[in-house]
């Protein structure tokens, strides 16, 4: 069975290729589509009616041309070779655009620069512009003000999210708004704390889950539309969906991937009315693939248990101050090895030292190990509230993890996707509401970590339980007689703001 094509080595690919624009540009976006996830035009529009390469046009100066890829309400895609001008490629498709439904994006390349300009009705124009580089570092630029992998996931699925006006905090703070009017109706209802927690996270992470490809394309919201009008029927059929979440199967004429992870361990429901479901339905309208977990956490259990608000307002820590932890305590340690495994990488041998073969089996040796290692740590946060400290902690190790991928892609090493998991990180929290939301804040930013870090995302089932998030008091155990200190997880490193008591 073939190694799935990752990031590092479609970097590693073409980042030195001298074909020529015919001889590679359509391979090169094969490529570019199987380490997004996304299916390319062939493999999913055999007519070409809406996703083709090669979209025949009359250009606006009268003459017929072809666009090298275009998507419907997506994008128009224009491809110059090695040394090609991506200005003059900018022009061709301006000519192009209104005879290609002027879509809301026009992208210029060559095999290892992209340009992705937004082509929004009545807005400024904006460019976002790296390179092949820049994928692996995937951070905002000079020329690109978001994370390239960001800009080019938003291409193929939420052209919307590269609207000039619309923020990644917007979309956040939007559908915690949504969610905190769902729980306030709930209260009103008599639905006890925990069960409302627990269906608002399965409906939260549906929504996630479809704009994630995690779901068929749509099928969430086509649910929630089918409903307004037959509101009566949205308790069975969220039941049944959330039934075939669990298992895997058919739900309809779709097929659904195996969700599990304790999350859609049975299929319980809780009653929505016809605003409850308008709601759920403008909430979906929402970029869901983009919201940010260390701060959509605390922002939900606000709306979730309103007489936190004061205390979550005291204690609230900031994502770049929570780095100021987590950065010292669990990642500076590990730098300096990794610094040091680094500059021993040596495979020109002196005389008398093994052969370059040798070496790069023991290279290879080497960074299995350090991986072994980053994959083994245990992380615990005795006070982890909604999950902000072990999701940047989770972040920073697959950050780290990252970089011994590329260092060996480099030596030809195809060392495949990261090991490091959720599994590792353990929490103890108080709070049912902050205990739920921790799990679903950290597996929403590990699988938009892996996605915005071109690794494919194909773990059955799509979640495992993290049973190591324990809703208890981390100081007192008041069930005991008399009271006593209770056990915490065993860890190698300790994060986090103290337990508060009182």
């Amino acid at each position: 069975m073939p190694t799935p094509l990752t990031l590092p080595m479609f970097v590693a690919k073409w980042r030195t290729s001298s074909l020529s624009e015919k001889a590679g540009a359509q391979s090169h976006f094969r490529d570019l589509c199987e380490v997004l996830g996304v299916d390319h035009p062939t493999s999913s529009d055999q007519t070409g009616a809406t996703y083709t390469f090669e979209k025949g046009l009359t250009k606006s100066t009268g003459k017929h041309g072809w666009a090298d890829v275009w998507k419907r309400d997506h994008f128009a895609w224009e491809y110059k070779g090695p040394k090609g001008d991506l200005d003059k490629a900018y022009e061709q498709l301006l000519q192009y655009r209104d005879a290609l439904e002027n879509p809301p994006l026009l992208v210029v390349a060559t095999f290892n620069e992209f340009r992705v300009y937004t082509n929004f009705n009545n807005t400024a124009k904006r460019i976002y512009a790296f390179e092949l580089n820049d994928l692996l570092d995937n951070r905002p630029t000079a020329t690109c003000a978001r994370p390239p992998l960001e800009v080019l996931r938003a291409l193929f699925g939420h052209p919307d999210a590269l609207h000039p006006t619309e923020t990644t905090a917007q979309v956040t703070q939007a559908a915690a708004e949504k969610f905190a009017l769902l729980a306030k109706k709930l209260r009103g209802r008599g639905v006890e704390p925990p069960a409302a927690a627990q269906f608002l996270m399965r409906l939260l992470f549906c929504l996630f889950a479809e704009d994630s490809d995690l779901l068929p394309a749509g099928l969430f919201t086509r649910l929630l539309n089918q409903s307004i009008m037959r509101n009566v029927y949205f308790d069975t059929w969220l039941g049944q969906l959330f039934a075939v979440m669990a298992t895997g199967g058919l739900f309809g004429a779709e097929e659904i991937r195996r969700f599990n992870g304790g999350l859609f361990a049975d299929a319980t429901t809780q009653i929505f009315d016809g605003d409850d479901i308008l709601t759920l339905v403008a909430a979906a309208k929402l970029d869901w693939a983009s919201v940010e977990p260390s701060i959509f956490g605390t922002l939900f259990e606000r709306g979730l248990d309103p007489t936190s608000r004061t205390k979550l307002g005291a204690h609230y820590t900031s994502r770049d101050d929570i780095g100021l932890i987590v950065e010292p305590v669990l990642m500076a340690p590990l730098w300096r090895e990794w610094a040091a495994i680094q500059s021993n990488a040596l495979l020109t041998p002196p005389a008398g030292a093994p052969d370059p073969a040798a070496a790069l089996a023991a290279l290879a040796e080497r960074l299995a190990a350090f991986r072994g290692r980053l994959a083994g740590l245990r992380v615990l946060d005795p006070a982890c509230g909604s999950g902000n400290f072990l999701y940047v902690a989770l972040k920073a190790l697959l950050t780290l993890e990252k970089e011994v991928i590329v260092f060996g892609a480099g030596y030809g090493l195809p060392l495949g996707a990261p090991s490091v998991s959720p599994e590792q990180l353990f929490g103890i929290e108080i709070n049912p509401y902050a205990q739920q939301l921790a799990s679903i804040v950290v597996w929403i930013g590990y699988i938009q970590w892996m996605r915005e870090n071109g690794f494919p995302y194909d773990q059955t089932p799509v979640l495992r339980p993290l049973t190591n998030i324990r809703c208890m008091d981390a100081i007192l155990d008041r069930d005991a007689d008399p009271p006593v200190e209770p056990p915490w997880p065993a860890a190698d490193v300790i994060i986090g703001n103290p337990p508060f008591l009182g």
